[in-house]
């Protein structure tokens, strides 16, 4: 008897993780509907999988209620780079809040299981190292980060009172720095931000002194956790960090970085942006115990084919 398909949603799905979640699925034999309102993502990144068979792009913004018959929904969907969420902060604030809670009530309408894509930064500036899921995290409620930072914490809120009130089948993962193709070119992240300084031979900038760490997931691993943890029993619901325990200065990155991409950058420094964590590390056993993951993809081999993704970028923008 044919397995029956399963038809998933995929909010933020043109963008830089949800363009490969997409891309996932379908190799899943998956049916997958891919939402978006391009404020971040872009068509360019899911344009391949158009015209798939069991790919359907719909263009929403999860801020207003939605009503479709899934059975999993990826909650994917936030301006995650600083100079985006920024931007309007109010409604990246929106974006967490509002769209939690109609990408819960949808779920909880249709009884579909729901992944909601925390981060990191619910830890803040962390007064531990790595940090554990127990930890509550130091956070700024009323700086010029926290319409990221306090949505996010807001929305794992909200997943666990749905789950205890409403018994809605929920995973949260809380998303560690990332990095691979289709990233965004001008999201002020520091690789994408390092590799295309590096490619241009600019000055690579460095906020703060670079001494302050960061860990780097490449998109393959952190997708295929994604996948193990909405496959799981439900028992195993998160919070669970999701990332690379490699730790590296932001220094060594972008001295890495020039080295690979054969650059004549030079590094230049300027004042560090208020509440910008000083560590980042995930604690990751929970994920090692639970859904026998270790991440695979080193920083070298990862950063290969991220340079050459902005690279191949930059000469069709030139030859344009």
């Amino acid at each position: 008897m044919k397995k029956e398909q399963k038809r998933i949603l995929v909010t933020g799905g043109a963008g830089f993780l949800g363009s490969h979640l997409c891309k996932r699925l379908l190799e899943e034999s998956c049916e997958v509907l891919c939402l978006d309102n391009y404020f971040t993502g872009s068509k360019d990144n899911i344009v391949d999988l158009i015209g798939h068979p069991y790919f359907e792009l719909i263009r929403h913004d999860i801020t207003f209620p939605l009503y479709l018959e899934i059975d999993e929904i990826y909650n994917l969907a936030c301006p995650a780079s600083p100079i985006h969420y920024q931007h309007d902060p109010v409604q990246t604030l929106k974006t967490s809040v509002h769209g939690a809670i109609n990408m819960l009530g949808l779920a909880k309408r249709v009884k579909a299981k729901i992944f909601q894509a925390s981060t990191s930064e619910v830890y803040g500036d962390p007064a531990i190292h790595p940090q554990p899921e127990s930890y509550w995290g130091n956070v700024n409620p009323i700086g010029i980060r926290s319409c990221y930072d306090e949505g996010k914490r807001c929305a794992e809120t909200l997943f666990f009172d749905y789950h205890r009130q409403h018994r809605v089948n929920i995973r949260v993962g809380r998303l560690f720095n990332t990095y691979g193709p289709n990233m965004h070119p001008n999201d002020g992240r520091v690789v994408s931000n390092f590799i295309i300084q590096a490619l241009q031979n600019k000055p690579i900038t460095i906020y703060g002194d670079g001494e302050q760490t960061r860990s780097f997931c490449y998109v393959d691993d952190l997708i295929e956790l994604m996948i193990r943890f909405m496959s799981a029993g439900d028992d195993f619901i998160g919070p669970m960090n999701m990332g690379n325990p490699g730790e590296f200065t932001i220094k060594e990155l972008a001295e890495r970085i020039i080295t690979m991409s054969n650059s004549k950058s030079q590094l230049t420094f300027v004042d560090l942006p208020q509440d910008d964590p000083k560590q980042r590390k995930p604690e990751i056993s929970l994920a090692q115990q639970k859904l026998d993951w270790t991440p695979k993809v080193k920083l070298e081999d990862g950063l290969v084919k991220t340079i050459e993704y902005f690279d191949n970028l930059l000469k069709n923008r030139a030859g344009q």
